[in-house]
């Protein structure tokens, strides 16, 4: 059987995944356009099912959404998968020429290093609200470091000359170098796991 690459472009073969908590939690399943159209939606843990980009797809259709408020419409990429992907290969081609590397490779990576470990929690103990560190889970850290993604690199295009897919390639791009001053979602991670720490 021939190799499936994304788009006809970019190969998935060699790409590993190093962070062994989240591995079998990002699939990278050969597939030319990844989508399953719902396929895997009634079933445990589902999204593990879905290729990594789809993943990627589907929380750039809805990224502006924050807890339980839409804070920043996403504009006219809601439910409109063609427009999506092409939003997310531009952004692989000038990853590619960034980098000189697979930017399957590269996304997966950012992945990686922005996908928080730890967080707090909030219970009720009497009166009075208890914070406490807890350990992320697998899945919510992969959901996690591709919301971030995504809602940073909309916040910072909105109403901005720069368009999402620069900001998006900049993101994912400072994401793999684990560079914290300019990466939202690298900053994000850092906060977040500094607040558990001190509340342990």
């Amino acid at each position: 059987m021939p190799e499936m690459k994304l788009f006809n472009r970019w190969s998935f073969e060699g790409i590993e995944v190093k962070d062994p908590g989240i591995r079998p939690y990002i699939n990278l399943k050969q597939c030319i356009i990844p989508k399953s159209g719902g396929k895997f939606s009634k079933s445990k843990f589902h999204k593990s099912n879905m290729n990594i980009v789809e993943r990627f797809a589907n929380k750039l259709m809805v990224a502006g959404h924050k807890g339980k408020k839409h804070l920043i419409t996403s504009g006219r990429n809601t439910g409109k998968s063609d427009t999506v992907y092409k939003i997310i290969e531009q952004v692989f081609e000038k990853l590619e020429k960034r980098t000189n590397e697979n930017p399957i490779k590269i996304f997966v990576a950012a992945i990686e290093n922005a996908a928080l470990r730890e967080e707090l929690t909030a219970y009720q103990v009497g009166g009075s609200i208890v914070r406490k560190a807890v350990v992320t889970s697998p899945q919510r850290r992969v959901d996690q470091a591709l919301a971030i993604i995504t809602q940073s690199a909309y916040r910072k295009a909105f109403g901005k000359k720069r368009t999402m897919v620069d900001e998006l390639v900049d993101e994912i791009f400072y994401a793999y170098k684990n560079d914290a001053s300019k990466s939202e979602a690298i900053k994000e991670k850092e906060r977040i796991e500094k607040e558990a720490d001190a509340s342990r």
